[in-house]
């Protein structure tokens, strides 16, 4: 049986959410270090782009793909609303925006694994 490329996705989105609510979990802790520069981690839509999956030719008219880079996930600098005269560029609620980004979208990979779960399991017993 083939490997079911969703739930591969899934972990590597869920790895994703775990690596930007640590760096946006670092910006708070620091939102009063003098000259802390707040960061942030590549978009997913990039790392997505980046990896693509083998896709099996059962016909040679179909395209073939080529392996990517693995998953990686860089922190970057983030551009912060303002900039205090401490130095410090983090501010409170767009960290806090983006910790709301970060429930809704694990909220929505579990629930579409959930489903998809589900329905295979319906199917096997079908």
């Amino acid at each position: 049986m083939e490997p079911i490329h969703l739930f591969d996705l899934a972990a590597k989105q869920a790895n994703w959410l775990a690596v930007r609510q640590n760096a946006v979990s670092q910006n708070v802790a620091n939102a009063n270090t003098p000259r802390y520069t707040a960061v942030d981690v590549e978009p997913f839509e990039a790392i997505v782009r980046k990896t693509t999956l083998a896709v099996a030719a059962t016909s040679p008219d179909h395209i073939t793909s080529t392996p990517a880079e693995t998953m990686t996930a860089r922190q970057r600098k983030s551009d912060s609303w303002s900039t205090v005269h401490s130095g410090n560029s983090v501010s409170i609620e767009q960290e806090m925006l983006k910790a709301g980004d970060i429930s809704r979208s694990y909220s929505l990979t579990t629930n579409i694994v959930k489903s998809f779960h589900r329905m295979m399991a319906m199917a096997i017993k079908s």
